[in-house]
């Protein structure tokens, strides 16, 4: 098994204790946290990240590990060196490339009468801490950029995210001075993520990401090819969709100073009112006007998509297997597709939403969740999303 699993402990260096204060030890060291390799334990690890929809807000990242526990090595009470309490780091790694950073949440036991037991271990990433912790302490803030507004909300007192961990984009769009105290930080960091209609994020070495709304614009630079007729690497499954699940053709944005709302009147005749009514911050009339109209337009119409890929990471080749593990949410793809052999290939551009591994004893798959380029904003000079006949200039 390739996949690494490591769980902090707790114990650290302690002045004159007879036994933790011995100078040079490995159980307890002077950095007070360090990892234990957990590997040789493993029997099934289960991961997942981003979300299922174009339309949804990110979650929180969540990893589960099954352990065995004959030796009651993850056992509390048994006095092992890994000392297994909650709320310890711990991280899933593919080859020495980070997948997933979190927190321990909760250990699991179970125990058969015949010897048989297993330790469960679940874990969240941070984006579980702002919903849980954090809520605004004080401040009005002054008109700024959506990048500048998530600064300000990660230096708040009550939040203190880390500087090291912080991966945020300025942002295009401007909001609007206002008060925010009291407000819960995760649930005020996702409005500014729509008023931008960028990303918000836990990445794969648990740093929070913020893209805004041009750097989230996809580019085929580094442009990644998943193909069934081997011109880009093997997947062992798609799936596509063709519905009504990501149409929208009545949006309402709704911001503490004004409000705006958009119709397709076409989409609606042909489909029935599918109506989204979308919260952001204090913004300008023509900024909320502008986001309506693009909603309309991106969702509209209902599309035939790609919306999973899976690999079978086992069977691919090493140099396929480090690019499938490099990506990360975010990312574009292309994805070629002909449905049993037959006709013409399926040709289409996709941004990575999300990512899980389902991890077995001798099975390895890696799903990645799709969201359409179909409708996208136009990039200039890009081969592909430079073009002014496919790609629009965006809000």
């Amino acid at each position: 098994m390739t996949v690494t699993v490591e769980i902090g402990r707790v114990r650290g260096f302690v002045l004159d204790d007879p036994v933790a204060g011995v100078l040079d030890n490995t159980e307890y060291p002077l950095g007070g946290l360090g990892f234990v390799d957990v590997t040789d334990f493993v029997r099934e690890v289960n991961m997942i990240r981003g979300k299922n929809r174009d339309l949804d807000r990110f979650s929180s990242g969540a990893l589960t590990v099954q352990l065995n526990n004959q030796t009651r090595y993850f056992d509390p009470f048994a006095g092992t060196a890994l000392d297994p309490v909650p709320r310890v780091p711990i991280r899933m790694s593919y080859n020495g490339t980070a997948q997933f950073v979190g927190v321990v949440d909760d250990w699991n036991y179970a125990y058969d009468p015949g010897g048989v037991s297993y330790a469960e271990v679940e874990a969240t990433d941070d984006m579980t801490k702002l919903a849980r912790q954090a809520v605004l302490s004080s401040g009005t803030a002054i008109e700024q950029t959506t990048g500048e507004r998530v600064t300000n909300v990660l230096d708040q007192f009550t939040v203190d995210w880390p500087a090291d961990k912080r991966d945020i984009d300025t942002g295009d769009s401007v909001v609007l001075g206002s008060n925010f105290a009291g407000e819960n930080a995760l649930e005020y960091l996702q409005l500014v993520e729509t008023t931008e209609q960028g990303q918000l994020f836990i990445g794969k070495q648990g740093d929070l990401v913020f893209r805004g709304r041009s750097d989230a614009t996809p580019t085929t630079a580094g442009l990644v090819t998943f193909a069934d007729d081997g011109s880009g690497i093997t997947y062992k499954r798609v799936f596509v969709t063709y519905g009504t699940e990501l149409m929208v053709n009545r949006a309402t944005i709704q911001a503490p100073n004004t409000s705006a709302t958009a119709n397709n009147e076409l989409s609606q005749v042909t489909y029935g009112v599918i109506d989204e009514e979308i919260s952001t911050l204090e913004i300008d009339t023509a900024l909320a006007q502008s986001l309506a109209d693009f909603t309309v337009a991106k969702y509209a119409e209902p599309e035939y998509r790609f919306e999973q890929l899976v690999f079978d990471i086992t069977r691919l080749p090493s140099s396929d297997v480090a690019t499938v593990m490099g990506l990360e949410i975010g990312d574009v793809v292309q994805v070629k597709f002909t449905p049993n052999n037959i006709g013409s290939a399926i040709d289409q551009y996709a941004q990575i939403i999300g990512i899980a591994h389902e991890v077995g004893f001798d099975t390895h798959d890696v799903i990645l969740r799709l969201a359409s380029l179909t409708f996208t904003s136009l990039v200039l000079d890009d081969v592909e999303f430079g073009k002014l006949d496919l790609y629009t200039l965006g809000f």
